[in-house]
């Protein structure tokens, strides 16, 4: 398993497509997975510190774990299959607990209760990017752009 730090949320153009976007720790290849526009915002608003004034689905799922007493452990990109990326859930109470999840969904879940992501190694053979450093310039502007981009920026 290979550990990945979150890069962030963006709208993909011109097809309008969010995209969470990872990075490997301690290597050059970046992990592109495009998931709905429900969970960029929810993935947005959690990366900004954003706190609304009802529970949102990972807010609530974070809450209903805790009051259960189980700890969540760490998010696993487990496969990609057929175009689909496949995550896992890696919990602890009294043992482990692994439940299976949509990478967004688990990858939102992360951001709020501060655990690490990882991915197998064979998702980042097949779906990982090299970048360049002639390309670096390019993501730290897709740094910047994260660091302006709003919740609203995902309503369609």
């Amino acid at each position: 398993m290979i550990e990945l730090e979150l890069v962030g949320v963006r709208v993909e153009l011109p097809h309008n497509q969010p995209i969470v976007l990872l990075k490997e720790r301690k290597g050059t290849r970046f992990l592109p997975i495009w998931i709905g526009p429900v969970e960029a915002t929810s993935i947005a608003l959690a990366l900004q510190g954003v706190v609304t004034s009802r529970p949102m689905t990972h807010d609530l799922m974070r809450d209903l774990l805790e009051n259960l007493d189980v700890t969540v452990e760490r998010i696993v990109v487990t496969e990609l299959r057929d175009g689909t990326f496949y995550a896992e859930i890696q919990m602890t109470r009294d043992g482990e607990v692994i439940v299976s999840s949509r990478p967004s969904d688990a990858i939102a879940l992360a951001v709020r209760t501060t655990v690490p992501i990882f991915a197998d190694e064979s998702v980042l053979d097949e779906a990982g990017i090299e970048i360049e450093d002639e390309e670096e310039d390019e993501v730290e502007r897709f740094k910047e752009f994260l660091d302006q981009i709003t919740p609203e920026d995902f309503n369609q």
